[in-house]
């Protein structure tokens, strides 16, 4: 079991953080971390090359800005900008989820 108190995993803990500020990139997803480009972000990154992403990234929140746009979207609209990304079922996923948060909550 891990103890969150132990030094020994505080200092792992910085270490990593003192890595991750040094060399970390820059990608849009990180500059704004409203829930909407979380998530289409966490999706899109699943089994994708960042470099892949920061360039599709963009476009699709320029063609689905929010939930409800993504929501009122065609699945066809949506796979269609998900090209390149490979796996569609995760675009599909996402156009699925997107319509449960928009009516559901």
């Amino acid at each position: 079991m891990i103890n969150p108190s132990d030094p020994v995993l505080a200092e792992f803990v910085g270490v990593v953080w003192d890595y991750f500020n040094t060399h970390r990139r820059h990608f849009d997803w990180r500059e704004n971390t409203q829930p909407y480009r979380v998530l289409v972000s966490e999706i899109m990154l699943q089994q994708t090359q960042t470099a892949r992403v920061a360039q599709k990234f963009p476009v699709f929140l320029e063609s689905f800005p929010g939930f409800p746009d993504l929501a009122a979207a065609s699945l066809i609209d949506v796979l269609s900008a998900w090209q390149g990304l490979g796996y569609n079922r995760r675009g599909r996923y996402l156009h699925q989820t997107a319509g449960i948060i928009c009516t559901e909550y």
